[in-house]
């Protein structure tokens, strides 16, 4: 550039500078689209593994929820902290994402039968508690008035138990019907009618 007019030196300086700011703007818009394209497969990616959860949202993996965990789990969280899927959920989720079969991880429960939870309705005091630590609103009832569980929306999930100031809320074990027992079936044989419930439980005595 030896000898080259000042102003062709000031007009290729100014060409770099244009030419390094449109490249920058390319790199940010660049950075953007591949940032939302992520967070756009990682949602799909959350939502297949949340169909493959129990959806009981009983929060014994440590999240709030079924949805949470399958984000948590999009993003690499361990597959084996699901104890009302068990291990065949851990199967599901290792052949979706890719990874190996592990056993359940004990410290957030063990595998057992579904369950759907049963109000005694001679001790209920109507305290509304078990409405309160109901995930799903599976509790029907109001404040000194008895409360009664929907059959077909309980999932089992235990939250209701504990709050119970009486200890009126029992959980019994629900008849699968061809289904993984971690899975609600369509519970013909129930009906929300606590009476019912009660019916059910005497015969699988």
């Amino acid at each position: 550039m030896v000898g080259m007019p000042v102003p062709a030196l000031w007009l290729s300086g100014l060409t770099l500078l244009v030419v390094a700011i449109a490249g920058l703007v390319l790199a940010w818009r660049l950075c953007r689209w591949l940032g939302r394209e992520s967070r756009r497969q990682r949602q799909d990616l959350s939502e297949q593994i949340n169909r493959l959860l129990p959806q009981t949202q009983c929060g014994q993996c440590g999240y709030s929820g079924c949805a949470p965990y399958a984000q948590a789990l999009a993003g690499g969280d361990a597959i084996n902290r699901c104890p009302p899927g068990g291990e065949r959920t851990i199967q599901r989720l290792a052949e979706l994402l890719q990874r190996p079969v592990v056993r359940l991880d004990p410290t957030h429960g063990i595998e057992q039968p579904a369950r759907i939870a049963f109000i005694h309705e001679e001790q209920c005091i109507g305290c509304t508690k078990c409405i309160q630590a109901c995930p799903v609103d599976a509790i029907l009832g109001a404040p000194k008035f008895m409360h009664t569980v929907i059959a077909r929306e309980c999932t089992g999930c235990e939250l209701c138990v504990e709050p119970c100031p009486v200890d009126c809320i029992d959980l019994l074990p629900m008849p699968t019907v061809g289904e993984p027992h971690w899975q609600m079936p369509e519970r013909d044989f129930l009906s929300s009618s606590s009476s019912e419930v009660r019916l059910a439980r005497e015969v699988g005595r």
